[in-house]
């Protein structure tokens, strides 16, 4: 949801509280936690999407710590306008209305394609967890860890949107955190499952998926 219009557009709080309840809950619906791990995960997501809604509706303080560099570099642009928040669109001299342009398109991708992919890992892992067994099915069979692949896909399809320097720094520690996080599980899965798990490993890739014929071990 975004604030229309060439205008002045911050200190609206409550487009940040709106925003951020409804991204939220969105990744809460589909990625469901039940584990510690998993609520780890879910908290440093919630995390980004505060920051970058307090940045975006609040107090723009990316442009503020720069002001001075943007007002030479860019002098009559009036940064404090939300069509002129999105930056990479007003940095590279881009024309038009910002929400068509091909950042702001991809950026929806990302998105769009990140929640997708949170709904289908977790309808496989709910099934999977019920039965004690291993997660190799559906968008499992395709890649190993498609949450947390689906997490940074939602965060990268933000920062092409909106990017600030709180999430411009978020966003590598997260995805470090989050790779962390997957070994941590793979050992854990390994314990559990033994040779299943190896064997499920050595022909689906961890993060990146792989198309055609898979080879699932349910």
């Amino acid at each position: 949801m975004e604030y229309a219009g060439d205008v002045p557009a911050y200190g609206l709080w409550g487009l940040v509280i709106l925003n951020s309840v409804i991204f939220i809950g969105f990744a809460f619906s589909f990625f469901k936690p039940q584990t510690k791990t998993d609520w780890r995960s879910f908290n440093a997501f919630s995390a980004f999407i505060i920051a970058l809604f307090v940045e975006m509706y609040g107090f723009p303080l990316s442009i503020y710590l720069f002001s001075g560099w943007l007002t030479t570099r860019y002098s009559g642009v009036d940064f404090l306008s939300h069509d002129n928040g999105h930056l990479l669109h007003t940095l590279l001299g881009m024309k038009g209305n910002p929400h068509w342009d091909i950042f702001h398109i991809l950026s929806n991708v990302f998105i769009i394609a990140g929640f997708i992919m949170l709904s289908n890992a977790w309808n496989v892992l709910w099934t999977a967890q019920r039965a004690h067994t291993l997660a190799s099915t559906g968008i499992y069979a395709r890649m190993r860890h498609p949450q947390y692949v689906a997490f940074i896909a939602i965060m990268f399809g933000f920062l092409l949107q909106w990017p600030t320097l709180v999430t411009l720094i978020m966003f590598p520690i997260l995805t470090t955190m989050y790779v962390r996080l997957s070994l941590k599980e793979e050992k854990i899965s390994e314990a559990e499952f033994g040779e299943e798990w190896r064997l499920y490993a050595a022909v689906t890739p961890r993060f990146f998926p792989k198309f055609g014929e898979t080879h699932a071990h349910a």
